[in-house]
């Protein structure tokens, strides 16, 4: 493969490097067993998506045109091809706001990584677990630094990071699970970043949002794919300074910073500082929603008690999840942070059971969500990104009594993350959606011992009932 003139594509080629050269004996212990931690929370997240309606409707559309059958649709025994499994699987694992988050990149990683793995292993079988974990760590690894060298104004000004800076994530991986070498990883990158597209405003009640990482999966599946076969790409997809991914991405150059892309791989693992959700909503919001529960326990208090709520926090969580709640579908309930904050004080959690079609425009939950306001503190926006989920919330009750927590991080961040048992029971309670208890612990068992697994494609076998 050979092109007129060398590009200038340092950070490109760096991490085609990284991608194509990592090997599972360099990869931390550490690192080892927090990815699989990390692929057992997204199944079980995909797991619980295959029944819900927009879950549904996408395959029950594809079904209509693709009758391949090579790959499966997890928790269900419907089959597409490739590029659709991948499709389908990544709208299932983002499909209830319940997956991982890198919240310095602001990325789900899961959703755009496995989708084309497992596809992969199906569609090529032999692929031992060794490989498999290895092209999962280089998506997990990727993907965020893509995140970090945009910056938290790319969501800010109004793209969907999940759609446009998951493709990376899925390229990388497939690339890897391809053994593509340095050039064809490169181009596998560049057919992925030129199919990057996904709008922030369907988080105001559109289904699509739930799509966003099946499409990144699928255009990272295709990116490695063509790659494979010698199909080119743009081989300067992040420094080119026309049509780039990074300048198109982004209003001015100094609001992303290609350092990110390189810094440390190999080093500092990213992988180690995904978070893990606890609560049934955008991870934006989870923060307040500890505080609530923080402040509860020092002094007890119910919805009927309080009179307002304000919650202090970055410019980019008021733009994500700050706005005026409207009525406009499950999507929009499940982003907006006052329609949280009053499903907990009403129900006590703000979990799957929580979110029913019922709930959206109930006028007691509707009047309390009325009564919480989200407004920007600029020194909390100064702190930066990594601190965008940092909150400072009062509450005020009826009997004149107020009350104040600071929360910077959330239960199950990377700064506090979740014990394995926590994930393994988040794990079973939403397998149980799709899978027999029993199929739920084989597959939860392969997952934990994925490096001893002979052929990967065993994951895709026990992701479907029996």
């Amino acid at each position: 493969m050979s092109t007129a003139a060398a590009p200038e594509n340092p950070y490109t080629r760096g991490v085609a490097d990284f991608v194509s050269s990592l090997q599972y004996e360099a990869i931390p212990d550490a690192v080892r067993r927090r990815v699989k931690l990390l692929m057992l929370d997204s199944l079980g997240c995909a797991l619980y998506g295959a029944h819900l309606e927009w879950s549904r409707i996408l395959r029950e559309t594809l079904s209509a045109v693709d009758t391949t059958g090579a790959c499966a649709a997890w928790g269900t025994r419907e089959r597409f091809g490739a590029p659709h499994a991948a499709l389908v699987n990544g709208t299932q694992v983002q499909s209830f706001e319940l997956d991982d988050v890198h919240r310095y990149g602001v990325l789900h990683v899961g959703a755009v990584t496995l989708p084309p793995l497992v596809a992969l292993a199906e569609i090529r079988p032999g692929m031992d677990g060794r490989t498999f974990l290895t092209a999962a760590v280089v998506g997990y690894e990727i993907g965020p630094r893509v995140g970090m060298c945009m910056g938290p104004e790319h969501i800010g000004q109004g793209w969907h990071s999940g759609a446009t800076v998951g493709v990376f994530a899925a390229a990388a991986a497939a690339a890897r699970a391809l053994a593509l070498d340095p050039a064809r990883t490169v181009h596998a990158l560049g057919i992925g970043g030129t199919q990057a597209a996904g709008l922030m405003a369907a988080q105001f009640g559109a289904m699509v949002k739930r799509m966003h990482a099946g499409r990144a999966a699928q255009s990272g599946l295709y990116g490695a794919l063509l790659a494979e076969r010698g199909f080119t790409g743009i081989e300067a997809v992040f420094e080119s300074a026309y049509g780039g991914f990074c300048t198109t991405f982004s209003r001015s150059t100094d609001r992303f910073d290609m350092d990110e892309l390189t810094a440390g791989l190999g080093e500092r693992w990213e992988t180690l500082r995904i978070s893990l959700k606890f609560y049934s909503c955008v991870a934006s919001n989870h923060t307040t929603l500890d505080a609530i529960r923080e402040l509860q326990a020092r002094r007890p208090f119910g919805a009927d008690d309080v009179a307002r709520i304000v919650v202090h926090a970055a410019y980019v969580t008021v733009e994500h999840a700050g706005w005026t709640y409207v009525p406009s579908g499950m999507t929009a309930a499940q982003l907006n942070l006052s329609f949280c904050v009053a499903t907990l004080l009403l129900e006590g959690d703000v979990f799957v059971d929580q979110f029913t079609e019922a709930a959206l425009d109930d006028p007691r939950r509707l009047a309390l969500a009325a009564r919480v306001s989200v407004v920007e503190d600029p020194a909390i926006t100064a702190l930066g990104r990594e601190k965008r989920h940092h909150v400072r919330v009062e509450v005020f009750l009826r009997d004149g009594t107020r009350l104040e927590t600071t929360v910077e991080v959330q239960r199950g961040s990377d700064l506090s993350f979740a014990s394995d048992a926590q994930i393994v029971e988040k794990f079973e309670m939403l397998a149980g959606h799709a899978l027999e208890p029993q199929r739920a612990s084989a597959l939860r068992d392969a997952v934990l011992g994925l490096e001893t697994l002979e052929d990967a494609s065993q994951l895709a076998a026990l992701l479907v009932p029996g």
